[in-house]
């Protein structure tokens, strides 16, 4: 969501390339270029304003520092007041000194806060916390339901009396349900409505006197903009919120939001929705976020969603086979599979430095490639995808997976060939981790991630744009210097 703004304030650097310091007359076309791109992402104008001044004030008083340019040192600056602006560092949920913690979810109807509930739940569990769901959204059609749903989806109870219950007496009900099961947590869902209005909020302060939840958050959707933070200013007011879940941050919204929400109610953002799924849910991190804005990718974060899907014992054992070149197409389409897990081609791409500049062609044709590559693994056989070189041997063994597959010969031999080649690479390589990751379980030798196949070498995506160039179509040969793929970033 944030592609527009970091574009945008690429051409504010530009403007200090070539200067030998940051002086008052050469900053002010760069300030003026961070203040419209600020401004286009629906920043609000006071934080806006405020940021400007400070930005300024800081590159004016810089000294300047051996070795580093008036443009970096300008970018610099920025990030460190972006992550001022959305509140320095993560604010953790609270924990109640005495189990059950309360958390009350509030928002508006429509902002994902019924699934904010559930992936809340799931993200505790992960923590190993025991959750109880309450759903006291008598209102809404079908809430109840779509909580029962998602409890059921990830194994995590809900407790319920129906639509025609009192929500202050469900609350209260599910509160000493929480306490006889003995769970550490209590997420509570509370009704939306299409605009603030007296009767929603008398409701959600009469159920916040009567469980004294330890955590109010309010589920603001990332798509309103800078309307995002006058809207947890206006529940602070008058409920008082403790922070705030930020969803669809993975949407076309402009950004505006986890820009202003902070500065402007006071209250931190505390989590945010990155997808649909019940997983896609983030602690919020704001220098990590500013360090996605000015395009410095997140390995941090990447390193956390490889650890979620990789276990350590399997790690070992695909860096021996890897050693002793023993990784075979199952072991590619078990770490292919584990790779989507992470989430999409595009959104790990964004996480890693340097990435950032692939379109959405490119990535569109990545996941493309991924996925020809998936369905000529899946017609081979056990044998052959265990001993790939039974396919290197036999052109009617290659001619019968691609008619399998729906594909040309040549698409069968090149996968065949580059997975040969690509295990010679990663057998020289073996131990050496994918770089600045400090050999991150599962990922010490993880096809394509220090020579990921397919992201600068991946069987069957020939090179993807910006990592070993893409080829797609067969083409003439050209004689080039080997580009150096995902591992050596």
């Amino acid at each position: 969501m944030f592609d527009a703004l970091a574009d945008k304030l690429e051409d504010a650097w530009k403007k200090l390339r070539g200067q030998d310091k940051i002086t008052q007359s050469n900053i002010q076309e760069a300030l003026s270029e961070v203040r419209r791109a600020l401004l286009s992402a629906d920043v609000n104008l006071q934080v806006v304003k405020g940021f400007i001044g400070e930005v300024e004030k800081n590159a004016l008083g810089a000294e300047v520092l051996s070795g580093v340019n008036p443009q970096q040192q300008f970018i610099k600056i920025v990030y460190d007041e972006l992550v001022k602006v959305m509140g320095e560092s993560n604010v953790p949920l609270a924990q109640a000194d005495k189990p059950p913690t309360v958390i009350l979810m509030a928002g508006l109807q429509g902002t994902g806060k019924t699934t904010a509930t559930a992936k809340l739940a799931l993200y505790l569990r992960k923590q190993k916390r025991s959750c109880l769901m309450v759903g006291t959204d008598i209102y809404r059609p079908a809430a109840i339901d779509q909580l029962l749903t998602l409890g059921n989806q990830i194994d995590i109870p809900v407790f319920e009396m129906g639509t025609d219950a009192d929500p202050v007496e469900i609350a209260r009900q599910g509160l000493a349900k929480a306490t006889e099961m003995a769970v550490d947590t209590v997420i509570i869902d509370t009704a939306g409505r299409l605009q603030i209005d007296p009767e929603m909020m008398g409701e959600l302060a009469r159920i916040k006197d009567t469980v004294k939840p330890d955590e109010v958050l309010l589920v603001v959707d990332a798509m309103t903009g800078q309307e995002a933070a006058n809207l947890t200013y206006s529940f602070h007011e008058q409920i008082g919120i403790t922070g705030a879940i930020l969803t669809k941050l993975d949407g076309d919204s402009r950004g505006g939001a986890a820009l202003s929400v902070r500065q402007i109610s006071g209250q931190p953002i505390k989590f945010v929705g990155t997808g649909e799924k019940v997983e896609a849910l983030e602690p919020f991190y704001p220098d990590r976020l500013a360090s996605r804005i000015l395009n410095m990718g997140d390995i941090v974060t990447l390193v956390e969603k490889a650890q979620e899907e990789f276990d350590l014992a399997d790690a070992a054992k695909m860096q021996a086979k890897i050693m002793e070149a023993r990784f075979d197409f199952n072991d590619f389409l078990k770490q292919m599979r584990l790779l989507k897990n992470m989430g999409s081609l595009g959104g790990i791409l964004k996480l890693i430095p340097g990435m950032n500049k692939l379109s959405g062609a490119d990535l569109e044709k990545g996941e493309t490639q991924l996925k020809r590559t998936e369905a000529m693994i899946n017609s081979m056989t056990k044998q052959e995808r265990s001993e790939p070189q039974l396919l290197a041997q036999s052109p009617s063994r290659r001619r019968r997976v691609a008619k399998g597959s729906g594909f040309q010969e040549r698409d069968v031999s090149k996968l065949v060939s580059d997975f040969t080649r690509m295990r010679s690479m990663m057998q020289q390589m073996g131990s050496g981790g994918m770089p600045g990751m400090g050999g991150m379980p599962g990922m010490g030798g993880m096809p394509g991630m220090g020579g990921m196949p397919g992201m600068g070498g991946m069987p069957g995506m020939g090179g993807m744009p910006g990592m070993g160039g893409y080829q797609g179509k067969t083409k003439k040969k050209k004689k080039k210097k080997k580009k150096k793929g995902f591992g050596n970033l």
